[in-house]
């Protein structure tokens, strides 16, 4: 008898190899966990014949969905109330409207009855025909709407379908860390956080409804990986570090200890943090720095004075047409505006006009979209060629101004004349405030974000009309260095930390020192502990950075002397490279006060 040969086993497979993918950090926090993929099969309906029979059923499906998704909806919209306030819930108030409209609904019913196709199918075009009217339409609102329809869409399918993406979620095991191509605002908002740690998304940017949702949740996100779905599997290890907008995939060891060091060191870092939310901003020869929020939503306020803040620096008012259900009107604005008025409750409240442009709104509405948006008409820009939609929001800043103290603060500022034209359709408005015998407040205070080289170069000329600067250091990068923020390809060029943007900063000051203008910064770079060391030496005294961002700020800055940011800054001054003056501000913050550093979990 033939003896057979013992079967070679199989060799295990080998471990995947630990990989970083770099996206955009959109909310703070390090968690540790195992992954669970949302991908978009739901969304693959073929179309497929029913007989005539089946019809009725077929209705019955789809009215019983709709019931569903309402119902479904309504929860989510009373969580996303109760956690992030009204203004946020308004985006699934849009979605039950939809539902509910017969003109929408009586689409669907006709393409199953006429048609005789599946509800599903049914549905998925006369959403997506939708979807796509918004998308081309020349009304800015209904084009930042084509997210919600496809969320909306989604919702139906998975309720016609067996809730197979729903399901997912649902099912999803204590320590889970979210990765998909996109996630929709609801799915967001809907997230069980006693089992959802964070999220990570391939496509998504800084202003996506889901980013203002994931902030306003305070759940760590990394969003516009761009690659990520290709390198993770369900149950894969990963660390999602939404602070500085990483996600490494099946980390070693080595990586894994580090992140745990660094989790711990923030915990107790936040614990010590707490016990200087009432104590001034002063560093430690006695220098008051003026600590200020920024924010998207009037929500937020509560945040920044719970974190320590003394007011709000900048108020994004943007947002009101990334969460309305309509364009903004006169009563939105003021509504919101009021709200933060009695939310500062006399505190310093600064609202930034309209930052609409490139990135954020008006391609959506172009016919032709620009060649380079960035470099187009956005902004200030944007709101001089609009007057009338920019003249109704500064009808409710001012009627706002009435119940309490209001700076007006116009961004990308780049010509004397816009300023001008800025200032004089404000004093327009005044007047015809006074003919209606609306209250407003007739002193408000007029500035400007200094964020183009134009104006740094300026600001003498600038100092003289303006009431305040605010220093934006995001896009006064962008725009002295040439180089796209948010493009991966020349991410590594994009340094605050570059001797000119240093010099320019500098030169602000001076000039607004000469002339006694308030200058603060409220660009990202304030919020980093080195450079915030730079800007004190440079001779800003406000910073308005995010509410996560003041306890560690304030901790840095009751650890320094002004004397020793000034001899830093002028250290810096005399370098000739971003890398010199990086490596500088990292050694001299790190020996001055080691323990911000190391209590952050900062390398």
């Amino acid at each position: 008898m033939t003896k057979r040969p013992t079967p070679t086993p199989t060799p295990p497979r080998p471990p995947k190899p630990q990989k970083y993918v770099k996206g955009l950090p959109v909310s703070g926090g390090i968690v540790v966990g195992r992954v669970l993929v949302i991908d978009d099969e739901l969304r693959r309906v073929v179309p497929r014949k029913i007989a005539a029979a089946e019809v009725k059923g077929e209705l019955a499906r789809f009215e019983s969905s709709v019931k569903a998704s309402i119902a479904e909806i309504s929860r989510v919209y009373e969580q996303a109330e109760s956690e992030m306030g009204k203004e946020a819930a308004k985006i699934f108030a849009f979605h039950i409207g939809m539902l509910k409209d017969p003109s929408l609904t009586s689409q669907v019913r006709a393409m199953i009855e006429q048609e005789t196709v599946t509800a599903e199918y049914a549905a998925t075009h006369v959403l997506d025909k939708l979807a796509a009217q918004f998308r081309s339409s020349k009304n800015p609102v209904f084009a930042t709407k084509v997210n919600d329809i496809e969320d909306l869409t989604t919702r139906l399918l998975s309720q016609m379908m067996g809730g197979s993406r729903a399901s997912r979620l649902e099912q999803a095991d204590a320590g889970t860390i979210i990765v998909a191509r996109d996630l929709t605002p609801s799915q967001t908002a809907s997230f069980d956080r006693s089992r959802i740690l964070g999220f990570a998304t391939d496509l998504g940017g800084m202003t996506s409804h889901t980013a203002i949702i994931a902030k306003a949740l305070e759940i760590p996100a990394v969003v516009g990986c761009q690659t990520l779905l290709r390198d993770v599997d369900d149950g894969d290890q990963v660390v999602l570090d939404g602070d500085h907008g990483v996600v490494i995939v099946n980390p070693d060891a080595a990586t894994l200890e580090h992140y745990a060091r660094a989790i711990e060191q923030r915990r107790l870092y936040q614990v010590s943090l707490t016990e200087l939310r009432d104590l001034p901003s002063v560093t430690s020869d006695g220098a008051e720095v003026t600590l200020l929020g920024n924010i998207e939503l009037p929500e937020e306020v509560a945040r920044v004075l719970n974190s320590g803040g003394t007011g709000v620096g900048l108020y994004r008012t943007e947002y009101l047409y990334l969460t309305g259900n309509t364009e903004p009107t006169e009563g939105d604005h003021y509504r919101a505006y009021r709200k933060c008025v009695e939310l500062c409750n006399g505190r310093e409240l600064v609202i930034r006009t309209m930052d609409l442009g490139a990135d954020k709104y008006t391609q959506a509405q172009e016919e032709i979209p620009e060649r380079n948006p960035f470099l187009g008409c956005r902004s200030i820009r944007y709101c001089l060629k609009n007057q009338p939609m920019f003249k109704k929001q500064l009808r409710a800043i001012l009627r706002a101004s009435a119940e309490g103290s209001i700076k007006v603060m116009f961004p990308l500022v780049s010509t004397i004349a816009e300023l001008r034209q800025a200032k004089f359709l404000v004093n327009d408005t005044m007047e015809e405030l006074e003919e209606e015998g609306l209250p407003f407040d007739r002193s408000i205070k007029l500035g400007m974000m200094v964020e183009v080289p134009s104006a740094a170069i300026q600001a003498e000329t600038f100092a003289r009309e303006a009431d305040f600067f605010s220093i934006g250091t995001n896009d006064l990068v962008q725009y002295t260095l040439a180089v796209d923020r948010i493009n991966e390809r020349v991410a590594s060029l994009y340094t605050p930390a570059h001797p000119a943007v240093i010099r320019l900063i500098r030169d602000v000051t001076r000039a607004a020192r000469r002339h006694n203008t308030p200058i603060s910064c409220c660009g990202e770079a304030a919020g980093d502990l080195e450079f915030a060391m730079l800007l004190i030496g440079l001779g800003v005294r406000t910073l308005s950075v995010s509410a996560s961002m003041i306890p560690p700020l304030k901790r840095f800055v009751r650890s320094v002397t002004v004397e020793q940011c000034e001899k830093v800054a002028r250290q810096a001054l005399t370098l000739d490279s971003d890398v010199q003056v990086t490596a500088l501000l990292r050694d001299r913050a790190r020996r001055i006060v080691p323990e911000a550093f190391e209590g952050s979990g900062v390398e």
